[in-house]
């Protein structure tokens, strides 16, 4: 799989790091979308034309290395469970290619839209209660004191970032993803997850093209998605539609 997209990737033209600058988006509108594997090279063969490919040290493929944390009773997954506004996720993240890491906290607020804070740290550590720094950052973007915090397991995967070659627009894809507790792995790699990042919601090329391809917005994310992979017994009620989608995925792949 990472070969034929690496094939159709290289035909994108290419953006760099510097450039991406310009369209970081750290307060936005995402959309979902979840999908088999196999779907992917026809959907970048139908981009192609209208983005730009991130390329970092000679990839187009990146590697993601992230380790998410919650309490010891979930709360920061319960809230996602239950829908609930203004929650919360918290990850430190190593960019491989880059060789930067950083701590992040993701807020989904009541107006529906993403806003994202990080901090660049030297190394990703399991306690965070013994850093200062990234202690204060926890503290003041979620209300929690970082002793509350624990590492919860890691998610590998690879990531192809497109960049709309006129609107403000991003669009994450990612594959081969992998999810790692204490030695156990859970293999995901007949899922794609892409994410259309925006301003504001409005229609794009990628919506269009999804809809036309029958492919519906919404979709479990890689957190969730490896809370419950991980605890089965955890209450995932909200969850059910997207998760019995994903188990038919993995069938039909």
């Amino acid at each position: 799989m990472s070969e034929s997209i690496n094939n159709i990737l290289v035909n994108y033209p290419k953006i760099s790091l510097k450039e991406m600058d310009s369209v970081k988006l750290m307060d936005r509108t995402d959309t979902k979308y979840v999908f088999g594997a196999e779907r992917l090279p026809e959907i970048l063969e139908l981009l192609q034309g209208h983005f730009k490919v991130l390329e970092v040290e000679g990839t187009r493929m990146s590697r993601y290395e992230t380790l998410y944390y919650d309490t010891p009773k979930f709360d920061l997954y319960h809230k996602h469970q239950a829908r609930k506004s203004n929650r919360h996720k918290v990850r430190s993240r190593n960019y491989v290619e880059s060789g930067i890491n950083f701590l992040e906290v993701k807020l989904k607020n009541n107006k529906g839209r993403t806003v994202k804070t990080r901090i660049k740290i030297e190394e990703i550590v399991d306690d965070i209660k013994d850093c200062d720094l990234q202690s204060e950052f926890l503290q003041v973007q979620t209300g929690y004191g970082s002793e509350y915090f624990m590492p919860q397991f890691w998610v590998n995967y690879h990531r192809a970032t497109l960049v709309n070659l006129e609107a403000k627009v991003r669009c994450t894809i990612d594959l081969n993803l992998q999810f790692v507790r204490n030695g156990d792995f859970k293999d995901y790699s007949h899922v794609i997850i892409l994410e259309l990042k925006q301003e504001k919601s409005t229609s794009s090329i990628v919506s269009t093209l999804m809809r036309q391809l029958g492919i519906r917005e919404g979709g479990l994310s890689k957190y969730c998605l490896g809370v419950v992979s991980f605890n089965p017994d955890i209450k995932q009620n909200n969850f059910k539609p997207q998760l019995l989608y994903i188990n038919k995925i993995k069938h039909v792949a």
